[in-house]
């Protein structure tokens, strides 16, 4: 039995081949003022991920091949950590207040520029994504992130979009280990989720919850789909035989991923949604 699982891991190992990187004519992050980065990893697809992942030891492989990961102190989402700058393109636009604070552009212009001092000399992960799977409303986004887990997260949960002439509407710059200083950044904490719509740019750091990328992504589009006439939606959606179509609202945990999932019925979804 010993030898058998002595054979194994030297198996396991011999797999874990060098990630294969795929080539982008968008290869250059200055412009997003990353001057300095150390590698940079652009779109690799998602087996390349996990074995990048695996690699550099920032979760394992569980038994039916899902990746499990340690967030650390935060295990959902911080809404008290979330502000949306307050600026002149923006300003009338949102219901300023408990939900929706507001910070500083000055404030959000001097974190800004810790975290791309921070990034600076990093390897860092690249996915171009689409939000949204109707062309006619779907916007295209850039996730860059120090982890190689995050980034394969953001290859799942958008579109794969990162073919020649890909021009992000939107970036997130996703720094999970960088802590803010609250009394300098105007924060809550050392966690924040930022969005600058002026400047369609979102700030993450402080927290390895991956779900702040999925929630500050939907974030813009609820605020951008309206403006098109289109409801934005937090709900589960499916369509029956005869084309009619089912719509399930309500907070986490209540049902609406078990209610979608009838087999009478053709699931649409089960998360964010537009009308």
């Amino acid at each position: 039995m010993k030898r058998a699982a002595s054979s194994a891991r030297r198996t396991t190992r011999r797999t874990l081949t060098p990630p294969r990187r795929i080539p982008s004519a968008n290869g250059d992050l200055s412009r997003h003022g990353i001057r300095h980065p150390g590698h940079v990893s652009w779109n690799l697809d998602v087996a390349a991920l996990y074995e990048e992942a695996l690699r550099r030891r920032e979760g394992q492989l569980a038994q039916g091949g899902a990746f499990v990961v340690r967030t650390g102190a935060h295990t959902g989402r911080s809404p008290n950590d979330k502000f949306i700058v307050r600026e002149p393109s923006s300003d009338r636009h949102i219901w300023w207040g408990k939900v929706n604070r507001p910070l500083e552009a000055r404030r959000f212009d001097a974190l800004h520029r810790r975290v791309l001092s921070y990034l600076q000399g990093k390897d860092l992960f690249v996915q171009d994504c689409f939000v949204g799977a109707d062309p006619a409303y779907r916007r295209p986004i850039r996730v860059i992130t120090e982890t190689a887990w995050h980034s394969l997260f953001a290859r799942t949960m958008f579109l794969a979009g990162g073919a020649a002439g890909f021009a992000p509407e939107f970036t997130v710059l996703h720094a999970p280990h960088f802590q803010a200083e609250p009394e300098r950044d105007g924060t809550n904490s050392s966690t924040f989720i930022i969005v600058h719509f002026g400047a369609k740019l979102i700030l993450i750091g402080g927290t390895s919850y991956a779900g702040e990328i999925k929630k500050s992504v939907f974030t813009i589009m609820n605020y951008l789909l309206p403006l098109e006439r289109v409801l934005s939606m937090h709900c589960a959606a499916s369509v029956g035989p005869r084309g009619d179509a089912a719509l399930f609202f309500g907070l986490s945990g209540t049902g609406k991923t078990s209610l979608s999932a009838d087999s009478r019925r053709t699931l649409i979804g089960d998360d964010e949604h537009g009308w």
